[in-house]
């Protein structure tokens, strides 16, 4: 175990900040989930599928930012930071390229999307008056995640914390006004929850350009700065955040196929998976930040050449990591019938989402070790490519294969299909292992 004090002052001092700060961002859908819940099931259902297409589009965002922080924490702690301008710019372009495609696709083709994820007719129609307010909400979440990518690529992660805090408020009270009709308000459902969404999305990305302009110290960001672009630059973070960008796009497409397989069983699943799969989120949210305090603490002592120290952290991070993952999964345990409470579901249906919460429960454990090593320590060493070919290998070849076989030609119960579905979350722990304990992981990837 490493004896530094600065170490773990520094990593739960990141940790904490970017946990919160996580937990609080899928509050957001969390708050839409349950008001929604408490309204009806089939409200409930549509907005499910659309956010399907939002997290898609969330993980490759994150992938984007997270090139970002992998190579621009290797430059600040040489104390370089125009590449760090320059490589913020360069992911800015790829993130708002994504976004024209993602707006233009929903905008000409929103039921035939979503009925990739449901056959219910009434569900898509709820999920198409949801999609037309929330496709509006695409270009100031890519914008925001870019500039908090930056950011945090320098090591300050509290303003991400604080736009939360105020996207959650926000959302919450024209929620509760819009979903139900209160104060006079017109009664809006799924429309009101969109139109909630849209205004806290447009007031953190105006309270974070705020921020930039004036209080940011390192990199003193303007607008002139995205109007550039630097070749080299750009072949330096295609080639680190290609592989990043195809295993978050990968992920986020192999959690909507999740959502698809399960949709199509049942109509129950659907909603009962919505239910636990946004809870376990919230929760997923701890490895989340674990990941992100390891990639930074790493990224920035291979820019510093201390790399005698990198084996010592490593060790050290993974033992946080389990006692973290312990932690999650008793959380998680122990809030998933209070929550459950709160939602207005079928006794059948209830009974599945608990069912499925007490399954994840195991798997936060697990997955708050394997997620961290191998996006924290390996990927944030600069050792992209081996994430993508462990989750190529393991989702696509056999967590999917094996699902899709058990739903429709074994026609297991849900509950199997779920277990099936969250296997890979499991046995990934052991190359992670031996990966990072006996494999070269560290590159240096500045110039």
């Amino acid at each position: 175990m490493v004896k530094e004090r600065r170490f773990y002052r520094e990593f739960f001092s990141l940790f904490i900040v970017l946990a919160l700060q996580n937990i609080i961002t899928l509050s957001v859908n969390l708050a839409d989930n349950i008001m929604l819940g408490g309204y009806n099931e089939i409200s409930l259902s549509g907005v499910a599928a659309v956010n399907q297409i939002q997290f898609i589009y969330q993980q490759i965002l994150y992938a984007i930012g997270e090139g970002i922080v992998i190579i621009g924490s290797q430059y600040f702690g040489k104390g370089e930071y125009d590449p760090m301008k320059r490589t913020s710019a360069v992911a800015m372009h790829f993130a708002l390229g994504i976004c024209a495609f993602l707006f233009i696709s929903v905008s000409l083709f929103p039921a035939g999307i979503l009925r990739a994820f449901t056959t219910d007719e009434a569900i898509i129609a709820e999920g198409v008056r949801y999609i037309r307010i929330i496709r509006f909400t695409y270009l100031f979440f890519a914008m925001t995640q870019v500039l908090l990518a930056t950011m945090r690529s320098t090591g300050v992660v509290r303003i991400a914390l604080y736009l939360s805090v105020t996207a959650l408020v926000i959302n919450c009270g024209i929620n509760y006004t819009l979903i139900y009709g209160r104060f006079g308000a017109p009664e809006l459902g799924v429309t009101g929850a969109a139109i909630g969404t849209l205004t806290a999305r447009i007031v953190e990305f105006i309270v974070l350009v705020v921020f930039i302009a004036r209080k940011e110290e390192h990199l003193r960001l303007k607008v002139s700065d995205y109007l550039r672009t630097d070749s080299v630059i750009r072949g330096d973070y295609v080639r680190v955040t290609f592989p990043m960008f195809v295993v978050q796009g990968l992920w986020g497409v192999n959690n909507a196929l999740q959502t698809a397989i399960l949709g199509h069983m049942t109509a129950r699943a659907i909603a009962a998976n919505s239910v636990a799969s946004t809870l376990y989120s919230v929760v997923k949210a701890m490895p989340v930040g674990t990941a992100g305090a390891a990639s930074f603490i790493i990224g920035r002592t291979i820019g510093e050449g201390k790399e005698e120290k990198l084996r010592g952290y490593s060790r050290t991070l993974q033992i946080l990591f389990v006692m973290i993952g312990v932690a999650a999964g008793t959380i998680l345990f122990l809030i998933r019938t209070p929550i459950l409470r709160l939602y207005r579901l079928e006794p059948e249906t209830m009974k599945m989402a608990n069912t499925f919460l007490l399954i994840l429960c195991v798997v936060a454990v697990t997955m708050s070790y394997q997620m961290p090593t191998n996006n924290g320590i390996t990927r944030g060493g600069g050792d992209t490519a081996f994430t993508m070919k462990l989750d190529l290998v393991s989702i696509w070849c056999i967590v999917l294969p094996l699902s899709f076989i058990m739903a429709f030609v074994v026609k297991a119960s849900p509950v199997v299909v779920m277990c099936c579905l969250n296997a890979d979350q499991v046995f990934k722990c052991v190359p992670a292992f031996i990966k990072v304990n006996f494999g070269h992981w560290a590159k240096k990837l500045t110039r």
